[in-house]
């Protein structure tokens, strides 16, 4: 189990140089069974983690690159006419692939980005009163710049709860820079990861994660965290159920990445931020600072916190 996680973690650390807690945070996202939002600036790798992942699991890959002018029909298919045939046949949109890379998504308009909520929450898409399953598994890795504004659509909350969570990667340090640009002048290492999970694999190790053991008392250390956003005098939304979940989820996986098969509760404090932060809303406006305050509301949150010993 853990030698294909760490094939995995090597896998991705060839793509994306010196960004070892991203890399770990997004294998944990992906053994919850849930979804990844990668938040940052143009140039630091968001697209390349993604699509890294997604190419080192042996499995059906769509890249998807949102812009303003895309229709609902052109993510989950289209119903067309048979005239041979004389009856209508569904034509699947690229929403059928075990691995989503939604590329700058903030850039659709809301309608085109609500054709992912039922398909995220639930695995399946409805067209003309049918339901069709998704494959499975099914993950989507979505990306979008927190900076620029101009042109773009900021997900709803409704939309943004169904991320399990949302990471940021950050510029590398001077050393690591090195290495990428050497790399990339030579064409290295860095252009095309070969797969090292097939499909099977990671469903079982999905499965070993819900094995990893969590005590009572960080279970009660999740929900003091949860109810302390929702009773914050700062907050006019806290966290939802579905982010305890969540929360519950990703320590479970982050600790079986770490090689365990128990919870520790710098689990639960490590991942408060990218699991909760995204699921908050401040009392005042948001502005281009908005993230980064949500992420301070929900650090100050857990460190007035006790954690269980």
């Amino acid at each position: 189990m853990f030698l294909k996680i760490n094939a995995l973690r090597k896998n991705l650390a060839t793509v994306l140089i010196g960004k070892d807690e991203a890399i770990r945070l997004s294998i944990a996202a992906l053994l919850t069974k849930g979804h990844l939002l990668i938040e940052d600036v143009p140039g630091v790798g968001k697209t390349t983690l993604a699509h890294g992942i997604a190419m080192s699991i042996n499995c059906a890959f769509h890249r998807i690159q949102f812009t303003s002018d895309m229709l609902p029909s052109d993510v989950i298919g289209v119903t067309v006419y048979n005239q041979s045939a004389n009856s209508f046949d569904f034509k699947p949109g690229p929403i059928f692939a075990n691995i989503i890379l939604a590329d700058e998504i903030n850039r659709t308009s809301p309608k085109t980005q609500s054709a992912f909520l039922e398909a995220m929450n639930e695995k399946q898409i409805s067209v003309e009163k049918i339901t069709y399953t998704l494959p499975e598994p099914f993950m989507v890795f979505a990306t979008q710049n927190p900076m620029e504004y101009e042109g773009t659509f900021p997900l709803p909350e409704s939309q943004l709860d169904r991320f399990t969570m949302r990471l940021r990667i950050g510029y590398p340090g001077e050393i690591d820079e090195r290495v990428i640009i050497l790399s990339k002048s030579k064409d290295g290492p860095l252009a095309k990861p070969e797969p090292v999970l097939s499909i099977k694999e990671l469903i079982e190790l999905q499965k070993h994660v819900d094995k990893v053991r969590m005590d009572e008392d960080l279970v009660s250390y999740i929900l003091a965290i949860v109810t302390a956003t929702r009773n914050s005098d700062h907050l006019r939304l806290g966290v939802s159920p579905r982010g305890a979940i969540n929360l519950y989820k990703s320590a479970q996986a982050l600790a079986f990445v770490e090689e365990r098969d128990y919870c520790i509760p710098d689990d639960i404090k490590l991942l408060a931020v990218p699991v909760l932060a995204h699921r908050i809303i401040p009392l005042q406006d948001l502005t281009d600072t908005g993230t980064t305050q949500t992420d301070s509301l929900i650090e100050e949150i857990v460190d007035g916190i006790s954690i269980p010993l």
